[in-house]
């Protein structure tokens, strides 16, 4: 990304965090060296999916499903967290991410309960397996699944962008685990859980899954 387009899109984050943080907690002490932080974290150069963009995006789908959570703006801060620690060789990125959380947000000016929740939230997206009535927790998951839906030619490029995170892997392993992957999401009874997830973004995210696992057998 050149540095001009990085830095505008830096500033809209920063701007978003801000407000994030400051209706989440109230009171809040200055919220640019958090977010300078965390989107030191989303730039790094192992990152070729994981990165600035797909935080906003993510961000960008939260907004759209805002009114199905109980208290969005915490679903916002799990958003910021949970790949804000990412290495494609680790299995653990995600508990990392939520002990993350569980330092900055008590600082940033969250209560305990608040910072609980952020944290819960970043670990379920291990599984994207929230229980049912979890509102919160169904938000963030379909909005971080919400690539799945994307349009055919952004899903190819969502799909390359994983395959580049993951180079060090050879071509033989790499498809052999991302049809594993592919064929446990197929599996599920449904991968969305909120009412638009699974009105708007199902029956798309099924169609893309279903091309990739016939390229990867191809």
């Amino acid at each position: 990304m050149p540095d001009d387009h990085k830095e505008h899109d830096h500033k809209e984050l920063r701007a978003r965090w801000h407000a994030t943080l400051l209706r989440a907690s109230g009171k809040t002490p200055d919220p640019a060296p958090y977010a300078d932080n965390l989107l030191t974290r989303w730039d790094e150069p192992q990152r070729r999916y994981h990165t600035t963009a797909h935080l906003t995006a993510v961000l960008d789908h939260i907004d759209v499903l805002e009114e199905h959570a109980e208290e969005p703006d915490l679903v916002r801060l799990a958003a910021w967290f949970h790949d804000a620690v990412y290495a494609p060789d680790r299995s653990e990125n995600e508990e990392r991410s939520a002990r993350l959380a569980e330092r900055a947000l008590p600082e940033a000016g969250l209560t305990e309960a608040q910072t609980a929740e952020v944290a819960r939230l970043v670990r379920l997206t291990v599984t994207h397996d929230p229980a049912d009535g979890d509102h919160n927790g169904e938000t963030l998951c379909d909005a971080d699944l919400a690539i799945l839906a994307a349009a055919p030619d952004a899903y190819a490029a969502y799909a390359a962008a994983v395959r580049e995170e993951y180079a060090f892997v050879p071509d033989e392993d790499f498809r052999a685990g991302r049809a594993a992957v592919l064929r446990q999401l197929l599996a599920l009874p449904r991968l969305f859980r909120t009412p638009y997830g699974a009105a708007e973004w199902e029956g798309p995210a099924r169609a893309n899954l279903a091309t990739e696992m016939e390229l990867l057998d191809s």
